[in-house]
């Protein structure tokens, strides 16, 4: 087992420990408070961002709002980073995570998901006159990404030989790419567009595409009635469009026709 494995491997024992603490049964809490507490990633637009007013918003938010007022309940945005959305849900700062939180057999081992309600692209993408065909022309090329998330697992995984430059949330590595501290990108078209939008005289385009991944909804494993609950929602507002308009409202594109399992 090389070096990374076993970081990876005590990364996945430090996150199963803290499974340890014992909380009363999420939905009954949330009935009893009529507030449910989802953790948010608002550095990681257009997913979860603040608006001109400072106020959130995003796909993530509206659809935690909507998920909320559907349900009855008031909704406490938790705020979270890519690195910490687990310990938060695990350590019961949150009853729930929704923050374009992919479904990987890494995460399963420690968290449950609920039906995927989105979808996420890893990719490789840079300015035009930067020439990338395959995973080889990144060789030896700084790429960056945001620290824990799928994007940073999948391009480790695939671009080996790159030197992985890790920004703690997108809204970072969107400031780096915009002033140039890195010019090559592991992320998703959404963060490309943010970048675009503030340097469209020298936009970003993707390379390469490393994977498509199915987001959902993030539970401590045993919440299985809550998780039904929403799961229940999801399927109801996949099948009435409400989650399509959300998602194609922030970006840009509706969601697949068929869901992703």
């Amino acid at each position: 087992m090389n070096r990374r494995h076993l970081i990876a491997a005590a990364g996945i024992a430090m996150l199963a420990s803290l499974t340890a603490p014992a909380f009363a049964d999420s939905l009954d809490t949330i009935k009893a408070n009529k507030k449910i507490r989802v953790a948010i990633d608002l550095g990681s637009p257009p997913f979860g961002m603040n608006d001109s007013a400072m106020q959130p918003t995003g796909s993530d938010v509206e659809t935690a709002k909507a998920l909320a007022a559907d349900l009855g309940y008031a909704l406490e945005i938790v705020q979270v980073t890519s690195p910490n959305r687990v310990p938060f849900l695990l350590t019961g700062k949150a009853d729930m995570v929704m923050a374009s939180f992919s479904i990987n057999e890494e995460r399963k081992k420690v968290i449950d998901f609920s039906a995927p309600y989105g979808v996420i692209q890893v990719v490789i993408a840079a300015p035009k006159n930067v020439a990338i065909t395959d995973l080889k022309d990144v060789v030896g090329k700084r790429l960056g990404t945001t620290r824990g998330s799928t994007n940073d697992k999948e391009a480790t995984t695939q671009a080996q030989g790159a030197e992985m430059v890790r920004y703690d949330d997108d809204a970072t590595l969107i400031t780096a790419l915009i002033s140039g501290q890195v010019n090559i990108m592991a992320s998703s078209p959404q963060v490309m567009a943010a970048v675009n939008a503030r340097r469209p005289n020298d936009p970003y385009e993707v390379k390469l595409v490393l994977k498509t991944n199915p987001y959902a909804a993030g539970f401590r494993k045993g919440d299985d009635a809550l998780r039904k609950v929403v799961d229940d929602w999801i399927a109801t507002n996949l099948a009435n469009g409400k989650l399509s308009k959300i998602y194609e409202t922030y970006n840009g594109v509706p969601l697949p026709a068929e869901m992703p399992k």
